[in-house]
């Protein structure tokens, strides 16, 4: 996990393989369990109307009520709850609404047991609970500071609530452009941080969009401060823009193998987390190095930076 990165947990699965998911933290949750009362409420009025209908019909008409009103809540507030996450592999309504997954302590999926007792311990001590806003304000507080985003029922039951693992779009991201592509590769990024070539990428997409002379100040001092934190220096009569266009392009490449390879090693201990994998890219085969030619450098900076 990311030093100060709170959304983030590190799992070690059964084969000591450690996966990176994202927890799922309160506001969240809050919005998932409100989508999954209302189902169940809606659940209950309608299963025990039926239900004492069919009880006054066989002749127990006094005991009708009570009879529908306890065997509903159960059914609605225990089993199907943990039934439902069995068989959707973590998910209820209100999860699969906000993109959110039960799974156990250490990333594996949750079981009957583990479902069960959660569905129990929920409904004895959150929702609806045994002293209503007390157990809910006490659940709240332990969700809030838990340092893995645990509620009273994670605890019992031995489970966290994750987000499911989506491709994110990057967006519009600069490709390196062809002549430097065999430099680009010597690069060494170790000291480029996030910030920093977030900053280059989105002068890169707004550049069009800059007046003169800040466009070129702004440019250079990006330039300036990314020379200073990468190594070995780009060519000679390579432009600023060109330079940057082939740092952002080079990182993006790089950071989309490395989620590929990630991806495809955790997809093999648990495919449900991960079922649609991106095909890993190719190597890139680099041409021979050439001399850079002004003219070159001038197309190259065209075509790298975006169109208005």
């Amino acid at each position: 996990m990311r030093q100060g990165d709170t959304t983030a947990a590190g799992l070690v699965s059964g084969e000591a393989v450690h996966l990176e998911v994202r927890l799922a933290r309160a506001g969240s949750r809050v919005l998932a369990l409100m989508l999954d009362a209302f189902v169940q409420v809606f659940l209950l009025i309608v299963l025990a109307s039926l239900l004492t209908l069919a009880l006054v019909l066989l002749g127990f008409s006094d005991a009708a009520p009570a009879i529908a009103y306890v065997l509903t809540s159960a059914l609605v507030l225990v089993a199907y709850p943990a039934v439902l996450m069995v068989l959707t592999r973590g998910r209820s309504v209100g999860k699969l609404a906000m993109g959110l997954r039960v799974v156990r302590d250490d990333g594996g999926p949750v079981t009957l047991r583990h479902a069960f007792t959660r569905a129990l311990v929920g409904t004895v001590l959150e929702w609806p609970g045994v002293l209503l806003p007390v157990s809910w304000a006490a659940s709240l507080g332990v969700l809030i500071g838990s340092g893995r985003a645990k509620r009273l029922a994670d605890l019992a039951a031995g489970t966290i609530v994750i987000h499911d693992r989506t491709p994110q779009s990057w967006g519009w991201v600069p490709s390196t452009p062809q002549f430097l592509q065999e430099w680009a590769a010597t690069l060494d990024l170790t000291d480029l941080d996030d910030e920093l070539a977030l900053a280059a990428r989105h002068f890169l997409a707004r550049s069009r969009g800059l007046r003169e002379p800040y466009r070129t100040r702004l440019g250079q001092a990006l330039a300036t401060e990314i020379l200073a934190v990468t190594t070995p220096p780009p060519p000679p009569n390579t432009p600023g823009w060109v330079y940057l266009a082939a740092i952002v392009g080079e990182r993006h490449r790089r950071s989309a193998l490395r989620l590929a390879r990630n991806r495809a090693s955790h997809a093999a201990l648990w495919p449900q987390l991960f079922p649609a994998l991106p095909s890993q890219p190719a190597p890139v085969q680099y041409a021979p190095a050439q001399p850079v030619p002004a003219a070159a450098a001038a197309e190259a900076l065209r075509t790298a930076a975006p169109t208005a």
